[in-house]
């Protein structure tokens, strides 16, 4: 647990009282109903002058009063956030998680009319696995094998001539995707990174991220049907075709980092921030301190997994970016031989 006792040194009869110390798992409590509810890292000194030691069961109360007061603390500020980023207690903001709570609705009123067991394995194949996400993500991949798949309607069009409209839109959806990324990478990011808190930093980042990712996969997606528009399958060398495998693999990581990876990871910064905020730390400029949290196995089980969902994160944002390279190298050298 996060909450340590403290034995004094140098006392008379203290074997009377270390056999009446109480286990750890009594003196804490635990916090298995509500495994993320946090725990404050508090201390029990034990005072040594004039060979006085303080009593196990006062310092038991003293205990439970300074988590109770970090719990309320915690709760408050998660409350509060709750109010800002989804606008009070209508429900999120999201239009994904809208969806989500209206299909569950739909699945519980259907549920109920025709007598169905929710916790029957049909039910949950039929509809606790159907979620928009998936959908979204399925739906996305089968178009992308059937703008690749050749048919004969594509075969017979050989030598068509490019919309002046749609080369336009192709060329501007690939600029501000590049641009999208390179802004988010290297300036902002670092940037508000070295001169805001770390929790404003945080919430501007829970603000950015779901912003960036959606309009990155939906830049990746007109981008990439333009470009096999332009160039049908049968016209395909190896160069064509190692641009049309970056830019779907592209468009499929900007899907799973926003439909899979950035939704936990939210709720992970919203945790951290407030078990930081009810310990008093987090208001460091560009680095981080976990004060007295270092010793607190809740907080870093948190912590370890921010780190990992948002190195997977990082990671497939650095792939896309080498995927949209790829493809500016190409246009170089197109533009160059037109030149």
């Amino acid at each position: 647990m996060c909450i340590r006792t403290c034995t004094g040194e140098g006392v008379e009869n203290a074997e009377e009282f270390i056999s009446e110390k109480v286990e750890d798992s009594q003196l804490v409590g635990t916090f298995e109903d509500s495994p993320m509810e946090p725990v404050i890292a508090a201390e029990i000194f034990s005072t040594k002058s004039e060979g006085i030691m303080q009593c196990p069961f006062q310092a038991q109360r003293k205990t439970f009063k300074a988590k109770d007061k970090f719990i309320k603390k915690y709760e408050d500020i998660m409350q509060k956030d709750r109010e800002i980023f989804q606008g009070g207690s209508d429900g999120p903001t999201d239009v994904l998680g809208k969806t989500v709570s209206s299909f569950r609705n739909v699945c519980r009123i259907i549920s109920y009319y025709c007598n169905i067991n929710e916790k029957s394995p049909l039910f949950k194949i039929m509809f606790a696995t159907s979620q928009p996400a998936h959908v979204i993500m399925v739906a996305v991949v089968l178009y992308i094998l059937s703008i690749i798949n050749p048919s004969a309607s594509k075969t017979q069009i050989s030598n068509s001539s490019h919309s002046k409209v749609t080369s336009f839109i192709y060329l501007t959806s690939f600029i501000l995707h590049f641009g999208a990324q390179i802004w988010m990478t290297f300036v902002s990011g670092l940037s508000l990174y070295f001169a805001l808190p770390r929790h404003t930093f945080n919430d501007v980042q829970r603000v950015l991220f779901p912003r960036y990712f959606t309009i990155n996969a939906c830049l990746s997606f007109i981008t990439l049907v333009i470009f096999v528009k332009h160039h049908p399958f049968h016209t395909w060398d190896t160069e064509i075709a190692t641009q049309v495998s970056g830019m779907s693999v592209a468009l499929i990581l900007e899907l799973l980092i926003r439909l899979y990876f950035t939704p936990p990871l939210l709720r992970l910064i919203a945790e951290k921030k407030g078990i930081e905020q009810a310990a008093g730390v987090g208001s460091e400029t560009g680095y981080q301190s976990m004060g007295a949290l270092k010793d607190c196995p809740h907080y870093l089980i948190i912590h370890r997994a921010f780190r990992k969902t948002h190195g997977c994160i990082a990671m497939g944002n650095i792939i896309t970016m080498a995927c949209s390279v790829i493809h500016l190298c190409y246009l170089s050298n197109k533009f160059c031989a037109l030149i």
